[in-house]
């Protein structure tokens, strides 16, 4: 399950491509698969522990293209371990809601970034999130759990204050927001409820069967129900040649 558009973003095979916060890598396993020189980073180190392997698998098993690259680094996102404009695109995908100074990692990022090079984050939407939290505590008052919500404008402010420049943004996984309304209704931990073991089986169904239904539904009720906002910008600047 993708929140990203790499269409959208503009992702060639051969550029180098951070995924901040990439987590269980689905992001990083995509942009493998492209071609892409791509550097998974999280503080998890059993986390990237299993994206390695699954990196692995994925060479072994012919599903990535000749000349793509994987990596995984661990450490703070608050002081990356990069030179300067080191990548030509970073993602930051559902990572900013869960850092205390989330200003600072947004300079890191942009830092990261090669002059000319695009970004996007990726985070809840407001009014689906503001429902969690409502329903439950437990869903974000844990350890390393969500530290706020952000509003559109305040997350394109942050980001436009950190020195990137806005381009655009889209909403996704609207047939997402129920599932987790139900689960903070009935416990965030209660999987074994009626309600939410059904829908979580349709999930299941919608992502690997793709039946046009639910994907023609998903895709209008995005707009007005996407459970996340992905913000796509760019940092001022000439790319260089060739890039």
């Amino acid at each position: 399950m993708l929140t990203v558009d790499f269409d959208r973003l503009g992702v060639r095979p051969g550029q180098r491509v951070l995924d901040l916060g990439c987590g269980g890598g689905r992001h990083a396993f995509e942009l493998y698969r492209r071609g892409t020189d791509v550097t998974a980073f999280d503080q998890d180190v059993e986390e990237l522990e299993n994206v390695s392997a699954m990196f692995a698998a994925m060479e072994a098993e012919g599903e990535v293209p000749e000349g793509a690259k994987a990596q995984t680094v661990s450490g703070d996102a608050l002081a990356l371990p990069f030179a300067d404009g080191e990548f030509d695109v970073v993602i930051a995908s559902e990572i900013m809601e869960h850092i205390p100074e989330d200003e600072k990692a947004m300079r890191e990022l942009v830092r990261v970034v090669k002059p000319g090079g695009r970004v996007v984050v990726t985070v809840p939407r407001a009014w689906p999130e503001r429902i969690c939290w409502a329903l439950s505590d437990e869903y974000h008052q844990v350890e390393g759990g969500h530290v706020r919500i952000y509003s559109a404008g305040e997350l394109i402010g942050k980001l436009t204050d950190a020195g990137l420049r806005y381009a655009f943004r889209d909403h996704q996984h609207a047939l997402h927001a129920p599932y987790w309304w139900i689960k903070c209704a009935v416990g965030t931990d209660n999987n074994d409820h009626p309600l939410a073991k059904a829908y979580h089986a349709f999930l299941v169904w919608d992502m690997m069967k793709a039946p046009w239904i639910s994907r023609t539904a998903e895709k209008l009720l995005n707009p007005v129900a996407g459970k996340s906002i992905a913000v796509y910008l760019g940092k001022p600047g000439a790319a260089r040649a060739g890039a």
